[in-house]
């Protein structure tokens, strides 16, 4: 094989690989001594067949079979000899005019990943914001749990349902010239009037409603309400009460406790404040990796890959427009958006460029995902699938590496961020959560540069997508784009909920922040895109 590099420009690497006729001609050789034995034809006796035969039979086959090997294994060649270590997967193409029995010509272009300079961790100063449980918080948390957990009574016949009451009925959804459409109709529908699940105007016209009356109400259909057909259209519910209950008192005593299974009504306080207590904990360490991340992004600058940045940027943007979608004008938002998208490909840069700096730091210090760490996150993530489908992730994730990368690089992350949590100097500080939340608030602000966080010019910040909990998604969300998971099939129509066109309302969430500069990828940063899982099946939830 001949090697000609054409391209050696910062990361950009390219080259020309020629593959001889005859190291293919070899392999057609060896392929077809190696499949003669098993080729069955009439008029010889098995494993007989005259190899001249096969290779007239089956010969463009073994030529190309040849020809692709040929290729993986030039190409691992160079990558070996050359010490390149690809960014992304290496663009790979075979120059036009190749006929069989000539040479090969190929064009190899890639990225390499950057030297990392030997990373400055000895110095790390972190501040550490601890948020005592107070009893007002586990007694509030406590009536909230009271109230979710509330009884409903039959009214009496003569009582009018009004906010507060659960109301049970049957539906049949209708067009306005009186034809019942698809999904619109369902038994047993129970209601809590006042809990906004419904489309605008639905509950307002069951408040009032009696047991046994049969009532028809008016409505029109959001403008982005996910059945097309129906957005922004007007229809009609003939509706049947089925019963009309009232809340019972929602008394905070033991046997409140009991009835979950607990043994008393302090187990049940303790229970809450432990999960308080969780809580809080997540606030606090994503508030100290924000500031150790930040102190990292300072005190280290090298060129990152352009593939990886745009593989990133690309994630952020797809996660960014989808939230766009659910805003109340989305048009709006996405003029936002792209006001900001330079600050979005600075996120994006300095992410990867953290994800390589902590991908470095671990492996020079020796932090490692065991296989039995592994193990647990395939399990984990394959419980997401049922039966066949399972069974094939599984296999899937054990067999592509760039998929187990993907899968491997959250808890590679947080591992490497818990390394350096342990080497740096920690000082302890009390707040209360008010102040850890508006701590972390005020710090998911955009690089001004390259690196930095520009903490004294106050730069004004655009506004972010969607927020999620402090800490939800910061690995996620940080990924170099992987190859999605192809779809499942869709839900057969008749699994649908019968609810679900009466349904709508999902309340628009405030506009979050998702994307917060500190979501470095780690391990993840320094692999190629993942191939794609196997596909599943979505479960209808039947909730008429």
């Amino acid at each position: 094989m001949q090697t000609v590099e054409t391209l050696n420009e910062g990361l950009k690497r390219a080259y020309t690989l020629t593959i001889t006729a005859k190291d293919i001609e070899k392999k057609v050789d060896a392929e077809l001594k190696r499949v003669a034995p098993q080729i069955r034809m009439p008029g010889f006796r098995p494993g007989k067949v005259p190899t001249n035969l096969v290779r007239k039979m089956h010969g463009p086959a073994l030529l190309q079979d040849a020809l692709n090997t040929s290729i993986q294994e030039g190409v691992q060649s160079l990558l070996a000899d050359k010490q390149l270590r690809p960014a992304m997967q290496p663009s790979v193409e075979l120059a036009d005019g190749y006929e069989p029995g000539k040479d090969a010509e190929l064009k190899v272009e890639l990225e390499v990943l950057p030297q990392v300079p030997a990373p400055a961790i000895d110095n790390l100063k972190l501040e550490r914001l601890t948020v005592p449980v107070a009893d007002e918080a586990v007694e509030e948390q406590l009536r909230k749990f009271a109230d979710q957990m509330k009884r409903w009574e039959d009214a009496k016949p003569t009582h009018k349902a009004k906010l507060g009451d659960q109301v049970t009925v049957d539906f049949v959804g209708k067009t306005m010239d009186g034809v019942a459409f698809e999904g619109g109709t369902g038994t047993d529908m129970a209601i809590e009037l006042g809990e906004g699940r419904l489309i605008p105007g639905f509950e307002d016209q069951v408040v009032g409603v009696k047991n046994g009356e049969e009532r028809q109400i008016k409505v029109t259909f959001p403008e982005d309400y996910p059945a097309k057909e129906l957005a922004g259209k007007d229809a009609t519910f003939d509706l049947t009460v089925k019963s009309v209950k009232t809340a019972a008192e929602s008394k905070i005593d033991e046997d409140l406790a009991k009835n979950l299974g607990l043994e008393s009504l302090e187990q049940l306080k303790g229970l809450l404040k432990g999960q308080i207590e969780q809580e809080h904990n997540g606030l606090t360490r994503t508030y100290m990796k924000r500031k150790l991340l930040d102190q990292l992004a300072a005190g280290h600058d090298f060129e990152v890959p352009p593939s990886m940045v745009e593989a990133e940027f690309g994630q952020i943007w797809q996660q960014l427009e989808h939230e766009a979608t659910h805003e109340a004008d989305p048009k709006a938002a996405m003029e936002e958006l792209e006001n900001d998208r330079d600050d979005y490909r600075k996120i994006a840069e300095r992410r990867v460029r953290l994800g390589l700096l902590l991908s470095e730091i671990g492996q020079a210090n020796g932090v490692e995902v065991t296989q039995q760490e592994m193990n647990r996150l395939i399990a984990q993530a394959a419980q997401q699938y049922r039966g066949e489908d399972q069974k094939r992730f599984i296999q899937y994730v054990q067999q592509e590496p760039m998929a187990a990368a993907q899968l491997r690089a959250p808890l590679y992350e947080d591992k490497v961020v818990d390394f350096l949590f342990d080497k740096a100097e920690v000082t302890d500080r009390e707040a209360t959560r008010e102040e850890l939340e508006a701590a972390i608030e005020s710090d998911d602000g955009f690089s001004t540069g390259t690196h930095t966080h520009d903490h004294d010019n106050h730069k004004p910040r655009p506004k972010k997508a969607a927020a999620k909990k402090a800490d939800a998604g910061e690995e996620a969300a940080a990924k170099p784009a992987a190859k999605k998971a192809p779809a499942k099939k869709a839900a057969a129509k008749d699994e649908a909920p019968a609810e679900e066109a009466a349904k709508p309302a999902a309340k628009k969430a405030p506009a979050k922040k998702a994307v917060a500069k500190d979501e470095a990828p780690a391990e993840e940063a320094a692999k190629p895109a993942a191939k794609k899982a196997p596909a599943k099946k979505p479960v209808a939830k039947k909730e008429g």
